[in-house]
């Protein structure tokens, strides 16, 4: 894709024809070119007609005959190219009248009418705050910035300095409005972004600008231009917007980058605290929900066992009150029950007549002996 240099002339690189000059006198017709005078030019060609005609004299068909080739000229005159990358803009008396496409195309001659030829799909560049050396004159970039400290220091939201590069790619989007309503479009494209960008900076802080805030502050830019020279009804279309370095003061990016690493470390521990956090709350809330349950269970437990044991005690009751020898009975019968069932005992009856210890034999240890 080509570009134009920001150095160039007012009216974007275009030319006339048919010797109409540009709307603020640059190009072909501008100060320091004279146009040829018309009676010289028909005194010349009339030297010249003698110099073919019979006796070498001038008669009334050779007059006309000469008058009817200037004419003739004069009227070939309006012809003129118009290149693809190109649009024709066609003046009369020095005002616009109507566009024309690329291809050739007439207009009436010279004074009546002229024509400009502006690149309207040429994507000129502008560079804000650095200047890029082009590379032994011939007008390649060769990658060597010089910084514009002037135009590239700026004051951010919060009191702080900022060293922005930037670089704006424009187009035409109107030509007569490009020709006729801005003197210099380069410098106003320059003064715009340079501008706009001050104002975007002025109400943003320094940190977001640095980091994540880069495209956002690209696309802010490029619409406050836009809107700008929409306003102004320059004719011009911002194609985009590049922030080349975004960086703090060169005197103090040492202070700069030290306060950054100090902010990085507060931001890797908090995240090692939120992590440690997010693994040991999880579990203590596990923990206690496990011992609210553990209390739950315990609780249904107790009151279902109490409610048993009233019930029991209640069915019991009913019995006593009917019979309460039986009952009373069976109740030291199911105590001994319980209490001996896991004793090793021996139960000797003394009504048989069986008295002292005589009668006695260790039953135990005999059940021990003959079980092992």
């Amino acid at each position: 894709m080509p570009w134009n240099n920001q150095t160039g002339g007012g009216g974007g690189g275009w030319k006339s024809s048919g010797g109409g000059g540009g709307p603020w006198g640059q190009g072909p017709s501008g100060p320091g070119q004279q146009r040829p005078d018309l009676d010289e030019l028909l005194k010349t060609g009339q030297d010249r007609l003698k110099t073919l005609m019979p006796g070498g004299s001038l008669g009334g068909r050779g007059l006309i005959l000469l008058l009817g080739l200037l004419i003739l000229g004069w009227l070939a005159s309006g012809f003129y190219q118009v290149r693809p990358d190109e649009e024709g803009v066609v003046l009369r008396f020095g005002k616009f009248v109507k566009r024309t496409t690329p291809g050739l195309n007439y207009h009436l001659p010279f004074p009546i009418e002229a024509a400009l030829t502006p690149k309207v799909t040429v994507i000129n560049r502008i560079e804000v705050g650095m200047r890029t050396a082009p590379d032994n004159g011939v007008g390649a970039r060769s990658g060597v910035v010089r910084d514009v400290p002037e135009e590239s220091l700026m004051l951010t939201g919060d009191e702080n300095i900022v060293d922005v590069d930037f670089t704006v790619f424009w187009r035409i989007k109107d030509a007569p409005k490009y020709l006729f309503n801005i003197q210099n479009p380069p410098n106003t494209v320059k003064a715009v972004a340079e501008s706009v960008m001050r104002d975007i900076i002025g109400k943003g802080k320094i940190q977001p600008i640095l980091t994540e805030a880069r495209q956002k502050t690209e696309v802010a830019v490029q619409e406050l231009m836009q809107k700008t020279l929409d306003g102004y009804e320059a004719g011009i279309e911002i194609t985009q917007v590049q922030l080349q370095k975004v960086d703090p003061p060169a005197q103090v990016i040492d202070s700069f980058r030290d306060v950054q690493a100090a902010k990085a470390d507060q931001v890797r521990l908090r995240n090692q605290a939120e992590t440690y956090a997010n693994k040991v709350i999880p579990e203590a809330r596990g923990e206690a929900q496990t011992i609210l349950q553990a209390a739950e269970a315990y609780k249904q437990q107790t009151i279902a066992e109490a409610t048993g044991q009233a019930a029991r005690f209640l069915s019991v009751y009913s019995e006593y009150k009917k019979a309460p020898d039986v009952t009373r009975q069976r109740m030291f019968l199911e105590t001994m029950e319980r209490v001996f069932s896991k004793m090793d005992k021996v139960i000797i009856d003394g009504k048989n007549g069986s008295t002292g210890v005589v009668p006695y034999l260790p039953l135990s240890e005999l059940r021990k002996q003959g079980d092992n």
